[in-house]
């Protein structure tokens, strides 16, 4: 009887080491942006179709965030703002309907005690590195199912081939989401 004990022990010891996962929930999740239009005004909208994961590693207490964003779910005041940045000089919608975003693995703590999340960003075909700041939030560890995560961060629209109206359009573009989890 030991021997069979100390034989399921070692098998649960070389078990492969699963991941939690935790879903965003596309309803009460967003992501906004905002850009400075002639120095005077802000351009700003709202993606409403975003979805993902956060894949949570146990023994080495990280976390991998996953986010896509349906680009042409943006709300805006403007229908014709609207029309402007889904078109090929900005978004391009029609031939890149969606943004995505995975971040490097982060550690568990700075989901709720806040940090940096690098990462990359694939906008228009364009992959590059991002770093976002995560905020504080009142969250366990232990259970994020319910939590939002709140992102900030800034990057140049150039670096994305966004170049059109770039007299009129500041090139420093501010991005941020409001991911919820909960359990999948």
């Amino acid at each position: 009887m030991r021997h069979l004990l100390s034989a399921i022990a070692l098998l649960l010891l070389a078990a492969p080491v699963t991941a939690a996962e935790l879903r965003i929930d596309p309803v009460r999740s967003r992501a906004d942006f905002s850009v400075r239009l002639l120095w005077v005004s802000t351009v700003s909208g709202s993606f409403s179709g975003i979805r993902g994961d956060v894949t949570v590693t146990h023994p080495d207490a990280t976390a991998v965030v996953t986010a896509h964003i349906d680009t042409d779910s943006i709300r805006m005041d403007s229908a014709r703002l609207r029309r402007w940045v889904l078109a090929p000089e900005f978004f391009d919608a029609e031939h890149h309907p969606r943004i995505d975003f995975v971040s490097l693995p982060i550690p568990m703590r700075a989901l709720t005690q806040g940090g940096e999340v690098q990462g990359s960003l694939t906008m228009r075909g364009v992959t590059r590195p991002v770093t976002f700041r995560i905020e504080s939030n009142d969250c366990p560890p232990e259970s994020l199912a319910g939590c939002v995560l709140r992102l900030q961060g800034i990057i140049d629209r150039t670096d994305f081939e966004m170049r059109g109206h770039r007299g009129a359009l500041s090139d420093r573009v501010n991005l941020g989401m409001a991911i919820v989890l909960e359990a999948s």
